[in-house]
């Protein structure tokens, strides 16, 4: 069933009230005892800006809530140093393992992925969908994770793909070619030496979402096997795009109901016959804790096999570093998805 801590709702107010009343103490205290200091910014304040409680938009949220609430920024507004470190421990991961095998597996430019191979033969291949809002991102920024796969056992592949802007908002242009790639990997993983009937699909956040819409995929449509996909394990992913059109990030994703509705994987259990793994952090935003929650408990109900893991004390980009470490939550549970275990 996977390990849980309680935290939700009102609970998940806890936190940021703490920090922010402890915040502002420090800051009145700064004040009192050095005048010079009563212009400083206060300090790092966790969640939505203080404001006047507006109409309801989605459930308990405002529009400023709820913008908060699909804005990692507002929760984990020191994401950017994770970002930066993510980059150079990519760097470093090239430096032990080599660059990595590029391939095209589309006609567009874009339409690329990069493999790392593992030493073991005939092995399980692990396709990653990278994350940023569907806005950034890039493979090369997600190559640090390989090495944990390929020590494990399992070659460790990284998509490209458009993003929204020149996707003309249509999450469905990402997702279609989300699947070419992953069709690609099966119809070549003989190749470079991985196994077609043991490919696993992970992806966070935004990358999630879009991996997500490939478990509910027909595939009949690419040439390959309705059960290509053996397992999923998705972080701080977005199942149900309802609220994700109530919020800001609609002024980018032009969503119309038939998008929406295609773009839900939590609308469509039904296609879905591969185990799940979810993986959300207990410091990211309420929605984002919320949408692995309700994405699990509708997988339960519909009788499909899903773990759900919650990782203490965790942030958003907190969360996606542990996926390099077999001992950390999202790299062991990877692991375990895949029948693998630590070097």
């Amino acid at each position: 069933m996977g390990r849980r801590m309680q935290r939700g709702g009102k609970n998940d107010m806890t936190r940021r009230t703490a920090l922010t009343t402890t915040a502002a103490a420090a800051a009145t205290a700064a004040t009192a005892s050095s005048p010079a200091l009563a212009a400083e910014p206060r300090g790092c304040l966790i969640g939505p800006p203080p404001h006047p409680k507006g109409p309801l938009v989605f459930m308990d949220y405002d529009q400023i809530e709820l913008d908060a609430a699909y804005d990692q920024s507002a929760y984990a507004p020191l994401g950017y140093q994770v970002t930066a470190r993510r980059a150079t421990n990519s760097e470093e991961t090239r430096r032990r393992l080599g660059p990595p095998q590029r391939e095209s597996y589309g006609p567009s430019e874009i339409e690329k992925l990069d493999i790392f191979r593992t030493r073991a033969p005939n092995a399980p291949v692990f396709v990653f969908v990278h994350g940023g809002a569907w806005l950034t991102g890039e493979s090369s920024g997600f190559h640090f994770a390989a090495e944990n796969f390929a020590n494990a056992g399992a070659h460790y592949v990284a998509l490209d793909f458009i993003a929204i802007e020149p996707a003309k908002g249509d999450l469905r242009v990402m997702a279609e070619q989300v699947r070419r790639g992953i069709a690609w990997v099966y119809k070549n993983a003989r190749s470079f030496g991985g196994d077609p009937n043991r490919i696993y699909v992970g992806g966070q956040s935004s990358g999630a979402h879009l991996a997500g819409t490939a478990l509910i995929a027909d595939w009949t449509n690419f040439g390959v096997p309705a059960d290509i996909i053996k397992g999923a394990v998705l972080l701080s992913g977005m199942y149900e795009m309802k609220p994700v059109r109530l919020s800001r990030r609609s002024s980018y994703v032009k969503f119309d109901d038939a998008m929406e509705d295609a773009m839900s994987t939590q609308r469509h259990l039904a296609r879905i016959r591969m185990p799940v793994t979810l993986v959300y952090g207990t410091n990211e935003t309420p929605e984002f804790q919320r949408q692995s929650r309700d994405f699990a408990a509708a997988l339960r109900t519909a009788g499909k096999q899903v773990e759900l893991v919650v990782a203490p004390n965790h942030n958003h980009y907190e969360l996606q570093e542990t996926l390099a470490n077999p001992y950390g939550w999202a790299g062991r549970a990877a692991l375990a998805r895949m029948g693998l275990k630590a070097a």
